[in-house]
């Protein structure tokens, strides 16, 4: 039986990855933690699983991760269960969830910064694929950060296994604000 005494609910599978890998980097591990992360599918599905984990569900811990375009669902989500109103990003994070400025690839990409992604790219077998794309003409000029979150989105499974390489990639100060935050609210909640 798992001793799930704090469940982490994030949009998808590569917000999962990318949390697993850095609590895996920092020697943790997140179930032996009683952590257990939720992929829900998408942020609408938060009301479901605030129901299911919430406090008028199991009543375990909650926190959680969202990009900025979800913020909103997750306030939302988390006043209905009655914990808080007019919830700001500072009164979420204060509950433990955390709001990426765009999204996961976004956050990772610019903490990485352009150069060391096509370096992962490399090593993953994947830079010619990417050049390809840069050479469209409706991605030709643009820049490389925005050529990089669309090549992350072109193909089905390559955020969830981008996710997990550019977390393995970052180096301990490099870690993005929302993913180092969460964790960092995991570990006093493990002691608290």
């Amino acid at each position: 039986m798992i001793d799930m005494r704090t469940v982490v609910l994030v949009e998808g599978a590569s917000d999962e990855a990318a949390i697993l890998a850095l609590a895996e980097r920092q020697g943790r591990d997140l179930a032996a933690e009683g952590v257990s992360i939720v992929a829900m599918g998408g942020a609408t599905n938060i009301g479901a699983h605030l129901d299911e984990y919430g406090p008028h569900g199991l009543g375990v811990r909650l926190a959680g991760l969202c990009d900025a375009r979800e913020e909103a669902h997750f306030a939302r989500g988390l006043e209905r269960v009655g914990l808080g109103s007019g919830l700001t990003r500072g009164d979420l994070e204060a509950l433990g969830f955390f709001v990426c400025v765009a999204d996961l690839e976004d956050e990772l990409i610019r903490a990485l910064g352009t150069d060391a992604v096509e370096h992962v790219l490399d090593a993953a077998g994947e830079l010619g694929a990417f050049r390809t794309l840069q050479k469209q003409p409706a991605w030709r000029g643009r820049p490389v950060h925005a050529q990089l979150r669309r090549f992350m989105g072109s193909i089905g499974g390559r955020k969830l296994r981008y996710s997990r390489l550019f977390a393995q990639a970052l180096g301990p100060d490099q870690v993005p604000r929302p993913l180092h935050l969460l964790l960092a609210h995991l570990s006093a909640t493990r002691t608290g």
